[in-house]
């Protein structure tokens, strides 16, 4: 079985991890329609509790 020749310093590891680190990006987010509030997409809104149109959420369960 093959074995490295020498060992990877710190900086050579963190440096081929800082290329996939800054890849990432923020989750998308979007305007709710029924009140304007960002909200993440594919989620109910924490502000009004409705998604796709309907009320998924009861306003006195948020607060």
């Amino acid at each position: 079985m093959a074995n490295p020749r020498r060992k990877n310093s710190k900086a050579r590891s963190r440096n081929r991890r800082a290329h996939y680190y800054s890849r990432l990006e923020a989750p998308t987010t979007m305007e709710c329609p029924n009140c304007g509030e960002t909200k993440l997409m594919h989620h109910a809104c924490p502000a009004c509790g409705q998604y796709r149109g309907r009320q998924i959420v009861d306003r006195k369960e948020i607060a």
